[in-house]
């Protein structure tokens, strides 16, 4: 950046209340630009980032897919949106919440990229992402701690709109606890509760991959959103769940399993064009409801009916 206009925008650059990097488009992507607040964002001071590639951030955290979009957006010189599991210099964990743009000289050749980046929230393997800096009460169910409805959905329309785009399977998992109402009868809403607490604990204990993301639905159902899974491990992962729900052995007096349980819809997207997020939704419910329909306590898969 040389003359008058060269340090105009870099002193602009440099009070941006966001991170600001400019790499390189070339393969070794490397840093030549980098403001004050990236810098604070990572702990790393600006010597430590020039002339490197951002992929230090990752450390060993590669398998993140995300970072699939990201390469082909690099590759293809086209601008892309992305949430990373990022590490500080200290070793602290945060969501990076990423967007970058291709910069074209006069030809039209793209010679660097800019990004732009912001803290997410915290980010863990259980599947915290933190879209858009959400604070924790607006992220986070009260009773259980999983996302909240409000959040989920955020989410999921994002993750879904990127599916489309990639062409990539996701399945919605929706379990409602059965017959939740009448153990309220018998041991009021305090029971309930503490029976919708486990259940939500024992759902969220079996999503591992940093990409699940488990909420809190309903008030007795808990949802989750899985990416890049093949559909018969996905029925088989939630019939799993539903059987460690059953194993908990939380006695109902007022059930034919004499144990609480769950029914379950599971809806897998094949990235079809005419599809959207509030149908991917409706179909899941649709599925659960059928599930209560033929006597609780199982999986349905959702239709190609329900889609519509």
């Amino acid at each position: 950046m040389n003359g008058f206009h060269g340090e105009f925008l870099r002193g602009a650059l440099d009070v941006a209340p966001d991170g600001v990097v400019i790499c390189t488009a070339n393969e070794d992507r490397l840093v030549v630009y980098v403001n004050p607040a990236f810098c604070r964002l990572t702990g790393y001071e600006p010597n430590e980032l020039l002339g490197k590639n951002l992929r230090l951030l990752q450390g060993e955290d590669r398998d993140q897919q995300e970072l699939d979009t990201l390469r082909e957006a690099l590759r293809h010189g086209e601008a892309a949106r992305v949430l990373l599991r990022n590490q500080r210099k200290d070793g602290t964990v945060f969501v990076n919440d990423m967007q970058i743009y291709p910069l074209k000289d006069g030809d039209g050749k793209v010679t660097h990229f800019v990004g732009y980046h912001r803290e997410g929230g915290t980010r863990t393997r259980t599947g915290d992402t933190g879209i858009r800096g959400l604070p924790s009460w607006v992220r986070e169910d009260r009773l259980t701690g999983l996302a909240s409805r409000y959040y989920f959905e955020d989410v999921l329309k994002r993750d879904f709109a990127l599916a489309q785009r990639d062409k990539t399977d996701i399945a919605l998992l929706l379990f409602d606890i059965d017959q939740l109402g009448p153990y309220n009868e018998i041991f009021d809403r305090a029971g309930g509760d503490a029976v919708v607490k486990r259940v939500a604990r024992a759902i969220a204990g079996a999503f591992r991959r940093g990409t699940d993301i488990i909420g809190r639905w309903e008030g007795a159902s808990v949802i989750a959103l899985m990416h890049g899974t093949q559909a018969d491990h996905v029925i088989q992962h939630a019939t799993t769940i539903a059987h460690r729900v059953r194993e908990q052995q939380i006695h109902h007096p007022r059930s034919t399993q004499r144990y609480v349980t769950v029914s379950s819809g599971v809806a897998i997207h094949k990235a079809r064009p005419e599809d959207s997020a509030e149908k991917f939704l409706k179909a899941v419910e649709a599925a659960v409801s059928r599930a209560k329909e033929q006597g609780r306590n199982r999986i349905i898969v959702a239709e190609e009916a329900d889609f519509r």
